[in-house]
């Protein structure tokens, strides 16, 4: 089709396509050699040379919170290329050998801030590499002490990757355009579980230094970002045939509760967009630490416990993490200049999950508070701010996620409302079937939409496709959410604004989306006793919903209401999600020496149990970045 040839996909000489089992998946993924596809922030160069496949073998210590041991490395490359350059940001290389066990020459470059540092090696003729290697401090690796653990006996170990903090402790080519299939073996002390996200092995060894081995592998090519580890005091419960759950055992059958329309949400993402290519579909909830919702690592996505509310009215993260597995897992930005092509797609998929799982007028709301996060931020920032395109420019910040997943998804929704759903979810279809295990960009997305979904020259003009793509703002074509999905929230809202009066059995009916859009549309500005009687009469400062629960103490702080300040403390030192945990510094941070105070001595306490993810964020809000 023309638009592989536009974004010149490459295979390397020594890359032909090899079929993995009945998924169709590459053993080796093209690569994209297009500018628009070059990603900038590695230091590999894949139209040269190439890792194809990773085997770990790795040791976990837990005392000296490192991983250490060796990664078999296999590279394509050019005939008359003899080096090969990977990633290194941070891990400590030992030796590197070639397939025979000889020494091979390599240099660690210069380090850039936030890249890391080139690591070269010579490898002559070879295409096969074993490094071995120890890595410490390690970015993407979060150590917990049994105390931070709910069980409180048994350290934990769990890793973020994405958006390139493999580097920290997997030497490869830390790249989402150059994809990897992979395999490991994890050595850990025998009361601890390791999963990872690939397909588990035989039962774990019994080795005799009171250690377990454990064995996984991902036999398709993934982006390298979603190889993924976790390893504590876990059990599992089976949702369904292919699909289930791994939590610490004093959380696990309150996990399970809460997922337990996964397998539905399965069956209805495979008659939404074909076949669910991965084979199981399992989770682990982890300690609060983790800094996301949610990380859709292949097989395991990870999770965070703030979405178990008791109701489910929070399970749209799972139908998100779920649709990355086709969106963000099987077709993957080339580079994250697009990553609403993962994001924003996947939102738009969720949304359709939720549809049919939950109904349309959830999903309609859910929607609404999506649209209200965009307007949210051009209000804020400008509709000609250059980071609210969705292609993002080099060096160009994107404003954030009300722009890379909800402008994304409204762009869908756009689309499906012009050409109508049944058109709409053949395109959306064939797109994932034809790009499967394959990078991507606006580029190829631009030129798909022309050439398999766009009927003539009058229905691409109301599209305003490439206007979407790569122009700041709403286009003026954006289907705008049903005005009545919030009517009887937003007239209750007004009603408290103009007389502050609350109907409290109004708000024990409603949905989690319309108690969030109550709380977001509140005044800004509420005298104590105003607040004071919001609490007791909708016991929001005991709200078992982290959302809501997160809207209403930003609304407090942001009136220097005393009360809150030990629920926050508490809020702040129990989760670890970003999402969360950085606006409520900043809102204390904003408020002078009072909410300052409060920040300083919080955070103090707090850090240490942060992911470095949300540390980064934190750091630069109450820290000025000094540490």
């Amino acid at each position: 089709m023309r638009f592989l040839a536009a974004a010149s996909l490459l295979f390397l000489s020594a890359c032909g396509l090899s079929e993995s089992g009945d998924t169709n998946a590459p053993k080796v993924a093209p690569i994209l050699t297009s500018e628009d596809a070059v990603d900038i922030q590695t230091f590999a160069e894949p139209q040269k040379a190439r890792v194809t496949h990773v085997d770990l073998d790795l040791e976990l210590d837990f005392e000296q919170q490192m991983v250490s041991g060796s990664a078999m490395l296999d590279i394509i490359a050019e005939p008359d290329v003899d080096t090969v350059v990977l990633d290194n940001d941070g891990y400590t290389v030992e030796t590197i050998t070639d397939g025979e066990g000889k020494p091979l020459e390599y240099s660690v470059g210069e380090v850039v801030e936030g890249k890391g540092a080139p690591l070269t090696v010579t490898m002559g003729k070879a295409r096969e590499l074993t490094i071995s290697y120890s890595a410490k401090d390690a970015a993407a690796l979060q150590w917990l002490t049994p105390e931070q653990t709910a069980g409180g006996e048994h350290p934990y170990l769990f890793s973020q990757g994405q958006a390139t903090l493999n580097r920290t402790w997997i030497p490869t080519q830390d790249s989402p355009g150059i994809r990897q299939t992979w395999s490991a073996r994890i050595t850990a002390p025998e009361d601890l579980t390791v999963v990872m996200s690939g397909l588990a092995g035989d039962e774990p060894e019994v080795l005799d230094d009171n250690r377990r081995a454990f064995t996984f592998e991902m036999d398709k090519p993934v982006a390298p970002y979603l190889i993924a580890i976790a390893a504590g005091d876990i059990v599992f419960q089976e949702l369904g045939p292919r699909s289930g759950v791994w939590s610490e055992p004093s959380m696990i059958e309150a996990a399970a509760a809460e997922l337990s329309d996964t397998e539905a949400m399965i069956d209805a993402a495979e008659k939404l967009y074909g076949e669910y290519r991965w084979g199981r579909y399992d989770m682990i909830v982890l300690p609060p630490a983790f800094p996301y919702g949610g990380m859709e690592n292949p097989v395991m996505t990870f999770l965070t416990p703030t979405f178990i509310a008791g109701d489910r009215s929070l399970t749209g993260l799972i139908a998100h993490e779920l649709a990355h597995s086709w969106s963000g897992n099987l077709v993957t930005n080339a580079n994250w200049t697009d990553s609403w092509l993962n994001e924003g797609v996947t939102s738009y998929f969720e949304n359709r999950i939720v549809e049919e799982i939950y109904g349309k007028k959830r999903a309609d709301q859910e929607a609404a508070l999506s649209f209200a996060a965009i307007e949210e931020t051009l209000a804020e920032v400008g509709m000609d701010a250059p980071g609210t395109a969705l292609h993002q420019e080099v060096n160009v910040d994107s404003i954030g996620s009300a722009i890379v997943y909800d402008k994304g998804a409204y762009f869908l929704r756009t689309v499906e409302s012009i050409v109508g759903r049944d058109r709409f979810d053949a395109w959306l279809q064939q797109w994932f079937d034809n790009h499967a295990f394959q990078p991507a960009t606006s580029a190829m997305i631009l030129a798909d939409l022309q050439e398999n979904l766009v009927k003539d020259e009058a229905e691409a003009e109301k599209l305003m496709l490439r206007e979407w793509i790569y122009e700041p703002g709403l286009p003026s074509n954006v289907a705008k959410p049903d005005p009545a999905a919030f009517a009887e929230v937003d007239a209750a809202a007004q009603a408290f604004a103009d007389e502050r009066t609350l109907d409290e059995a109004d708000w024990a009916k409603w949905t989690s989306a319309e108690r969030q859009r109550f709380l977001a549309s509140l005044p800004r500005e509420l005298k104590e006793a105003e607040l004071a009687a919001l609490d007791e009469a909708l016991k929001l400062s005991t709200n078992n919903n982290n959302e809501e629960l997160f809207l209403w103490l930003k609304l407090a702080l942001e009136n220097r209401y005393e009360a809150v300040v030990p629920t926050t403390e508490t809020f702040l030192a129990n989760v670890g999600r970003r999402k969360f945990v950085a606006p409520l510094f900043e809102t204390l941070m904003e408020q002078g020496d009072w909410g300052q105070a409060i920040a300083k001595r919080t955070y103090a306490k707090t850090r240490p149990s942060y992911h470095s993810v949300t540390q980064g964020t934190v750091d630069g809000l109450v820290l000025g970045g000094s540490r």
